[in-house]
């Protein structure tokens, strides 16, 4: 009878065992594959489809779902993953607004959700929200150091009137204040516009030394147009979310000499040996441009593929305190994050904390220009 015990103890043991290493995590991702921040939803969707089959040793169902650029079906699609599918992550979207409306979501049901846009959150507000891009700050910090070099001594800004581009705005100005450079004149336009001739004229009679245009994916290529087309013969800076192709693509040789910041894995080949991301980048962008072809790296493909190498992380530290599909495992999935040591990823370096949700270093922005239409990483 003993014996008999110990063999039904072993069986049961190694039951469990089996059926924790078969565990399977439910991803969920509201991304804009429609809408004007396509642009940016369809390469993360490329990266994230790039994952393997499984994440941190165990097996993984991704759902990918269209939010269309809209932050009410942003809504509803975190609220059919958390409460449908019993995701264990909610990621999205690559559009700040949306972003932002389903952090609420979030915070409310305790989940996990990977920002793939820098949105910014109230204080208190982002305990269940980790950002995978840079901050607008941190891009703001690059992009000020390199005017200051260049000796750029006043500018102009053409932003979104959304989220992304008032958060811009206010990371952007104290940095200008501190270098003295002038914000001379602040003009603002909708996604969805197809011109921008008033706000660009007010803006050429300035007569700054450079523009900030803050926009996003194809729709960035249009400002700046509008700004040469009314006469504008000075330096152009471009934020993050303009880090693709598609400003060349649509913009042509009007955007040659275009200064655009960007995490350092579009210009990954260019990067110092000694750069703790040259190596990812350079495998990732190998591996994306032979599914989507040369040159086709972005700024966004490479935010989807980081999600997995910083779950691929802390997932497995999770599993130790909690089964997926419980609220026990998002907990962990949460404390994890906020105690994972600094990981290296495509982008920079990721180091969470409980009291940062950003995650990446100060310095971690880079400054591209835009050189017989390619990317050229600037000293």
């Amino acid at each position: 009878m003993k014996r008999f015990l110990q063999s039904a103890l072993a069986a049961a043991t190694a039951l469990l065992a089996c059926s924790a290493a078969l565990a399977e995590i439910t991803i969920g991702a509201s991304l804009s594959l429609t809408g004007p921040g396509s642009g940016l939803g369809i390469p993360m969707s490329n990266g994230l489809k790039m994952w393997p089959a499984t994440v941190g040793g165990e097996k993984v169902r991704l759902i990918i779902l269209d939010d269309a650029t809209d932050p009410t079906k942003g809504v509803q699609n975190a609220r059919r993953l958390i409460n449908e599918e019993k995701v264990d992550v909610i990621l999205g979207s690559g559009v700040t607004p949306v972003a932002i409306a389903m952090a609420d979501v979030a915070a409310e049901s305790k989940t996990v959700q990977l920002a793939l846009s820098p949105v910014g959150l109230p204080p208190g507000k982002d305990a269940w929200t980790f950002r995978m891009p840079q901050s607008n700050g941190v891009m703001a910090n690059a992009m000020v150091a390199h005017m200051v070099k260049q000796g750029v001594r006043s500018v102009g800004f053409l932003g979104y009137t959304d989220a992304y581009g008032e958060q811009w705005l206010q990371a952007l100005t104290p940095l200008l204040d501190k270098a003295g450079i002038k914000l001379l004149a602040a003009e603002r336009f909708a996604r969805a516009d197809t011109s921008v001739t008033a706000q660009a004229l007010k803006l050429v009679a300035t007569n700054a030394d450079a523009m900030v245009v803050v926009a996003s994916g194809s729709g960035a290529a249009m400002p700046q147009l509008g700004l040469i087309e009314r006469g504008f013969k000075g330096k152009v800076y471009q934020t993050h979310a303009a880090a693709t192709r598609d400003l060349m693509r649509i913009g042509g040789k009007s955007v040659e000499g275009t200064y655009v910041t960007s995490g350092p894995v579009v210009v990954a080949e260019q990067l110092p040996d000694s750069h703790p991301s040259k190596a990812l980048g350079v495998k990732f962008n190998a591996a994306y441009e032979q599914i989507h072809g040369a040159g086709m790296r972005n700024q966004f493909g490479a935010h989807g593929y980081d999600t997995y190498l910083m779950l691929d992380k802390v997932i497995p530290v999770a599993l130790k305190k909690g089964k997926p599909g419980t609220p026990e495992f998002r907990a962990a999935i949460k404390d994890a994050l906020e105690s994972t040591p600094a990981l290296a990823v495509t982008h920079g370096v990721l180091d969470y904390s409980p009291t940062d949700h950003w995650g990446f270093r100060p310095d971690t922005g880079v400054v591209m220009k835009v050189v017989n239409g390619d990317w050229k990483l600037e000293p």
